[in-house]
Formats: structure tokens, sequence, C-alpha cells
């Protein structure tokens, strides 16, 4: 392992430190990792067909233009800098420059800061909600929290039949109506998490497609519920993005984030088909931002603790194939 890709004593602690679960991040990112390895792994020198051909495999990684073209003119200026010649030395080059673009996006949640905590869960069609709520109460509960559940998908009784599975599996309450407004089953979750004194209520939401102006207003209007009953909740906006979603994730991410006000992003379905780069996209766009918005948790899976917090040095070390 690179030294500058191991972290300060008060850093957020390593995942790497499960075995099974950074071997399964590594093997989830191995498509972009493995074309990596092949390009700088070799011999040769440090020229402008190798940036060509690191340009490509970024990009196809979906990257974007944008933040592949701002990722190589930092690692221009660091070869340059350290006056690097040897294609071999480019590897721990481009761990560096992506380590300094992602590490800002690495912010643990900090869900003891009001009880009870709630979290509304927010993404679009397929983007893995409801399976990341069962899978982040699972990781809440072994930090110690009490978690209660809020089936505010009402349009689809699958979705509520799926929330009811999730909370029999992690043994905690599901704030459920076979039909009704998703304001009023949330409005209700929350004071009930109150009188129970839960610590956090996980808060599912119907599936939205950012081009529905009409289903963003509803979603809106399910925050304001919220907050009525709690004046200063939601805690946290979560916007679940598929990793395989490609530059998309950063138009859903646009659109949530101007109806909502997203506080952070979960991104699932790293899981070997994944080319892992949508995250540069983000973090990239986030310098852009009034407020960038950190990437909470990634999902490698669909077991239970198959969604841990996002760790920028791991991720860096996985998509490099880099060992622990």
């Amino acid at each position: 392992m690179f030294s500058f890709l191991k972290k300060n004593p008060t850093d957020t602690p390593s995942e790497k430190a499960d075995g099974g679960w950074f071997s399964r991040l590594k093997t989830g990112l191995a498509r972009t990792g493995g074309q990596l390895a092949d390009l700088l792994g070799g011999g040769g020198k440090i020229d402008d067909d190798l940036y060509e051909e690191l340009e490509s495999i970024l990009i196809t990684a979906d990257v974007g233009m944008d933040a592949t073209r701002a990722l190589l003119a930092d690692l221009r200026h660091h070869v340059k800098e350290h006056r690097l010649s040897e294609a071999s030395q480019m590897k721990e080059a481009l761990a560096h420059c992506l380590l300094k673009l992602l590490k800002p996006l690495a912010q643990p949640l900090q869900a003891e800061t009001n009880k009870p905590f709630v979290i509304m869960m927010v993404g679009v069609n397929g983007a893995g909600k409801t399976t990341s709520i069962g899978k982040l109460a699972k990781y809440l509960q072994d930090q110690g929290l009490s978690v209660m559940l809020a089936a505010g998908d009402t349009f689809r009784a699958a979705a509520r039949e799926q929330l009811m599975t999730w909370g029999e599996r992690n043994n905690v309450t599901v704030i459920a109506q076979q039909s009704g407004d998703a304001a009023a089953v949330i409005y209700d979750a929350v004071q009930s998490a109150q009188a129970r004194k839960i610590d956090v209520v996980l808060a599912d939401t119907a599936r939205r497609l950012t081009t529905q102006a009409h289903l963003m207003e509803e979603i809106k209007k399910v925050k304001r519920v919220i907050a009525k009953v709690l004046p200063d909740a939601p805690h946290e906006v979560l916007l679940v993005l598929d990793a395989n979603t490609g530059q998309n994730a950063l138009s859903q991410l646009k659109a949530f984030d101007e109806a909502l006000g997203v506080t952070g992003l979960i991104l699932t379905k790293l899981d070997g088909t994944a080319k892992g780069g949508v995250i540069a996209a983000i973090a990239h766009s986030a310098h852009n931002r009034a407020h960038p918005i950190p990437v909470r948790f990634i999902g490698v899976g669909e077991a239970l603790d198959d969604l841990r917090p996002f760790v920028a040095e791991d991720f860096v070390a996985a998509l490099l194939g880099l060992d622990e």
C-alpha cells in the first residue's frame, strides 16, 4: 500500500480490516482496475500516448469528460513536479491525484446528533433504495442505535412488503398503511419514534423520475410534513444512486438536490459490473457546488452487511488493484 493511502489516527477506521469487504470491493471494481493495471503495470515511458490511453480508460469508466480533463491536468502537474518518467510510476501518481479528488467526499454519517434522527431516503426507479434502507438499518443497529422504518412508498404494495421483510430481518418496527398519503405515514412514524424514544427513523419514499415535475413536488411535500412534526427534520436526505448509471447519476443528483437539498449519497451496485468512475465525476462536480455532497455509503452486494461507509483510501486502493 502506498504510504499516502494510509489514514491518520483520527480518520474513520478502515474497512479493509474486514478482508472480505475489501476483497468484494476490489472485485466489484475489477473492470476498471484491470484496465489500469494493464496500462500502468508494465514498462515504457510516460508520454502523450500513455496519457491518451489513460484518458480513454477514465472516460469509459464513467469518470466523464470534465472530471477526466481535470484529473489528468492534476496528474500531469504531479508527474512534472516529481520528475517522473516511467509508466510504472504513474500508478502511484494517479492514486495520489484520485485520493485528493475523492477524500473530501468521505464524511461519515453522524446519526447521534438528534433523537430521533430522521433520514429521508430518495432515489429513482431501480437504484436500490429500499434494499439500501434494510442494509442501513442493520449498519445503524450495529452502531448501537435503535431504528424504525417508515414505509412511505404508498404507491407500490410491493415496496411496502419489501420494507416489511427488511424490518423482520432486522427485527425493527415498520410503520405502514395499506394505502394513503406518504407524508402521513412518515408523520406517524416520526411521532411514534418520539414516543418510543427511537434513535433513528429511516423514511422510505416513492421512487421518482426526475423528469416528472408533479412527482418531485409530492416529495417536497413529504419533507415539509416531516418538518411539521419535528422542526429540524429531516436531519439527512440521502440520495441512492446506482453506480451503473454513469453520467445520469449527475443529473439525478442535480434534480434531487434542487428539490430537497440532498445532504448525502449512497452509491450502490459496485458488485462486478460497475465501472466505478462516476464517483470521480461526482467529486469533480462537488467543486462547483455551494455545499459539496458527501458519499456516506457504498454497496457491493445483496447481503445485509454489504453497505459500508465510504472510505476514500480503500476505494482508490480497490480501483487501482492494490493490496490491502
